[in-house]
């Protein structure tokens, strides 16, 4: 069984990523390269879905964190969506939420 599913959406110039389950040391690295892959294209927003994320480790937020670098050389910024309570104060604790938009 899987332990994280990441499904992709494309809207106008917008891809969303909705994740479904654990984001950890085993599962991050999968985020990773679904968000590295959202970033390749030269234009338009990346958003992150994180309704049905029960949990995010550090190595989740390095993954955030490189995406978010990603986006910002060419001037946009990663967007979270429905992030969760708990992920969100752990957001706002490392300082995330100065350089990620974040919709609870």
């Amino acid at each position: 069984m899987k332990e994280l599913e990441i499904t992709q959406q494309q809207l106008q110039s917008t891809i969303i990523l909705h994740a479904v389950g654990a984001v950890d040391s085993n599962t991050a690295p999968e985020l990773q390269e679904a968000l590295l892959r959202a970033t390749d294209a030269p234009s338009g927003g990346v958003e992150l879905d994180l309704a049905k994320v029960s949990y995010m480790s550090s190595a989740g937020l390095r993954a955030l964190l490189l995406a978010a670098k990603a986006l910002q050389k060419r001037g946009e910024r990663l967007r979270l969506l429905n992030v969760p309570p708990q992920i969100l104060n752990v957001l706002n604790l490392t300082g995330f939420t100065t350089f990620i938009d974040v919709k609870p």
